[in-house]
């Protein structure tokens, strides 16, 4: 059985078509992080890392020195098919979710490799459905902006259209003008990124449903760590409410079920540090009736890849939030998911089906260990 001999982490900064703004950054590129874990025969498993200070609390150069420390150590000279390598790299570091992500991504690649198999199989057959759809996000902006920019989306084949909210726009008027350029037949979604106070939120959200606005979800309408402000919001409104950053665990799924906090959920393995804790998510929260949506940071093909397979697995018929790698003007890496408008199209080789770097990819190595040499940053 073949077992990982090196790792490594690269950085490769790619451009944004278009600035994303949210309630808490705006970005304009990002730093993709990806690391790479190749075993004895040669072969190379892909993960990636969603770095960003304001949102997972790591960077680049902190996944790096998780990857040549503890992360490496976990799982170098193992096999990527022992389910122990999987404990011990969850057991090796605590926090750093979106590094334990990229490198639990990584070994579970390999290992789907080694077996011709999805990355994520579905629960009931070894296969998984080819294809899933996603939404398409609208960063935050004036009422004529976001209309004109929605028309175009719906006329490139989107009919699920997420707006991002923030404290110093106009919520409503914006989502009217929405609703008036794509007409009724688009579902509209709202994310504020914890943008208002209980009061606010509750006045907009009656806002918009006097508004026959007919929203699909209100997401994270308040701060994170508040689920009695969530479950406050979500008993005082018509409009279903979905926790985001609120949740990371499958124990944090259980918190917000047991107060009624949210209808719904948005699982992303950068926040809970890998796909096999965002199983474990999304069981706890279709067992508890809650709806599941898979989400992704701003990440690239490797991560909405894999976030993609797990939706396929596990919720299929989801309209989903993975429209990250749609914003990025080049891909830094080959093969993977292919994005059809609206429809994300997974590969039918075994595991993420990444061929390598992109041949126009500037890739920096901030870190390269082996199974000789653990804990060296070259």
């Amino acid at each position: 059985m073949s077992v990982i001999e090196r790792v490594r982490v690269l950085r490769v900064p790619v451009r944004l078509s278009r600035p994303f703004i949210t309630n808490v950054r705006r970005a304009d590129q990002i730093d993709v992080v990806l690391v790479e874990a190749t075993d004895a025969d040669g072969r190379i498993g892909w993960g990636e890392a969603a770095a960003s200070w304001r949102v997972t609390g790591e960077s680049p150069e902190s996944v790096a020195a998780a990857v040549s420390g503890p992360l490496g150590g976990a799982v170098l000279g193992q096999s990527a098919r022992e389910p122990s390598t999987i404990d011990a790299l969850q057991a090796s570091v605590w926090g750093n979710a979106a590094a334990r992500s990229a490198v639990e991504c990584a070994v579970l690649d390999l290992d789907a490799q080694q077996q011709g198999l999805p990355l994520v199989p579905s629960p009931e057959t070894d296969a998984a459905p080819r294809r899933i759809r996603t939404d398409m996000t609208l960063s935050a902006a004036a009422p004529a902006e976001l209309a004109e920019r929605a028309a175009a989306h719906v006329s490139d084949g989107f009919r699920c259209l997420k707006v991002k909210a923030s404290a110093g726009t106009d919520t409503v008027a914006g989502l009217r003008a929405i609703r008036a350029a794509v007409g009724e037949s688009i579902e509209l979604r709202v994310d504020a990124n914890q943008a208002w106070d209980v009061d606010t939120a509750i006045r907009i959200i009656h806002e918009s449903e006097d508004a026959g606005l007919a929203l699909a979800f209100v997401e994270q309408p308040v701060v994170a760590v508040d689920l009695d402000a969530l479950a406050q919001v979500a008993g005082a409104v018509s409009t279903p409410i979905m926790a985001d950053e609120s949740v990371r665990t499958a124990r944090d799924v259980r918190a917000i079920a047991d107060r009624g906090a949210a209808a719904l959920v948005n699982i992303k393995l950068a926040k809970t540090g890998g796909l096999r804790e965002a199983r474990a998510a999304a069981r706890t929260a279709q067992d508890a009736g809650l709806g599941v949506v898979f989400g992704c940071m701003m990440e690239a093909h490797v991560g909405v890849s894999a976030a993609a397979q797990l939706a396929a697995a596990l919720s299929p018929d989801v309209v989903h939030d993975l429209d990250a790698a749609q914003w990025l003007r080049t891909s830094p890496v080959s093969g993977g998911a292919v994005f059809d408008a609206d429809e994300i199209i997974l590969p039918a080789g075994g595991g993420l089906g990444i061929t390598g770097l992109a041949p126009d990819a500037e890739a920096v190595v901030l870190a390269d260990v082996r199974a000789s040499s653990r804990g060296r940053i070259a």
